[in-house]
């Protein structure tokens, strides 16, 4: 394992504890450090003592035990040797936070974090710096401390569970598009579909219209001859009743003259 990056967050001096952690007593694993548990109740109560009197309490030693249980130890082997860091319980001056400002500035700078979206190096190092900030504030009055930890896990909560609402979402677009993207298939086919079907009934209604046009064609023609012929008939007829008119006169007048007499 290799040594812990360079942190916003002020530690004490490492301490060794081991030159072989693979043969360690039970005792001394008990210094292996468990994850950071939040806390979200009142201050984080000392190690059971027999009972003393508040004026026993010694603040230093009840602010180290703080400090400890909000922001855990670090440890790591290097040349299978055990090394510990704890927390620094050192106070903090006004110089000390305008020194946390600049190396923020310059970590920022170095580490090329992007000003703006979502950039896993910025939120690194803004908790570093909010890890920090929890420690000074600590020091000086743990009932603080402990409120802003729990600003700081009521926050990672949250960007929690918009990382999973994001994640989730991003899922659930790329379903929608790869729904999309098959439809749209579908649709094209069908499309397309339609458009042969289009082309065939065009071609049905166009062979529709010439076998209209030539009915009406050769109905036209028909009735042109039909109207002809009775025409002719017509005027056959005409010519014969003239004729037998003419033919009939002499007689009627004959008998006409008899019929006076």
């Amino acid at each position: 394992m290799i040594p812990p990056a360079d942190s916003l967050l002020r530690y004490e001096t490492p301490v060794l504890v081991s030159r072989n952690p693979e043969k360690r007593s039970p005792k001394a694993r008990s210094l292996k450090v468990s994850p950071q548990q939040p806390v979200s109740t009142g201050p984080v109560p000392p190690p059971p003592k027999p009972k003393v009197t508040p004026t026993s309490v010694d603040p230093t030693k009840q602010a180290e035990e703080i400090l400890n249980a909000i922001l855990p130890p670090r440890e790591w082997v290097e040349d299978n040797q055990l090394w510990i860091q704890q927390v620094s319980t050192t106070p903090s001056t006004r110089m000390d936070v305008v020194h946390l400002q600049e190396e923020l500035d310059l970590k920022l700078q170095q580490r090329q974090a992007r000003e703006t979206g979502i950039c896993p190096v910025r939120r690194e190092l803004y908790s570093q710096c909010f890890d920090e900030l929890i420690r000074e504030v600590t020091i000086n009055c743990a009932e603080r401390g402990l409120l802003l930890l729990r600003v700081r896990d009521e926050i990672r909560m949250t960007i929690a569970a918009y990382q999973t609402l994001y994640e989730s979402s991003v899922a659930f677009g790329m379903r929608k598009a790869l729904q999309a993207e098959q439809g749209k298939s579908d649709m094209e086919k069908r499309i397309a579909e339609l458009e042969d079907e289009k082309r065939e009934l065009e071609r049905q209604v166009n062979e529709q219209k010439a076998k209209c046009e030539a009915i009406e064609k050769r109905e036209s023609e028909r009735r042109q001859v039909e109207e002809k012929k009775h025409g002719e008939e017509v005027q056959f007829l005409k010519r014969t009743n003239q004729q037998l008119k003419v033919s009939k006169e002499p007689c009627l007048g004959r008998k006409t003259e008899m019929f006076a007499l």
